[in-house]
């Protein structure tokens, strides 16, 4: 299995970890109220499941298992670097704008990297999904 496969994957499943212990503490809390601001972690749990550890396995998977093309194996692995690294800078800007760490117009700019990061990945993956007849 290829080395950034195994960097999505394993990054995926941080994401994955720390995604449910918030929802687990926030659940806790629903039960006994312990800590009632702990409910400001709700945008981080969301960003940690569906973009943290869903994209990245998505990602990573597809990484792997599309068509390698003959000559060049997987291609040109610089775009899955950018990918990879817009993904989870998109990921942290969003996660500090919900906190209100950063201002929000940085939560717009983490989407932004996000949907740089799925356009960066299919410009990478293009060639190799794409007949040559």
């Amino acid at each position: 299995m290829p080395f950034l496969t195994r960097l999505f994957l394993k990054t995926g499943l941080i994401y994955l970890g720390a995604g449910f212990t918030f929802g687990a503490l926030m659940l806790a809390n629903k039960g006994i109220t312990f800590y009632p601001a702990l409910w400001r972690l709700l945008p981080v749990h969301i960003e940690f499941l569906l973009i943290g550890w869903m994209v990245q396995l998505a990602l990573g998977v597809a990484h792997w298992i599309l068509p390698r093309l003959w000559t060049l194996g997987r291609g040109d692995t610089r775009f899955v670097w950018l990918a990879y690294g817009l993904l989870n800078g998109g990921i942290w800007l969003v996660i500090l704008a919900s906190l209100g760490v950063l201002p929000p117009f940085y939560l717009f700019l983490g989407r932004v990297a996000e949907a740089a990061a799925a356009l960066t990945f299919a410009v990478h993956l293009w060639p190799r999904i794409v007949a040559r007849n």
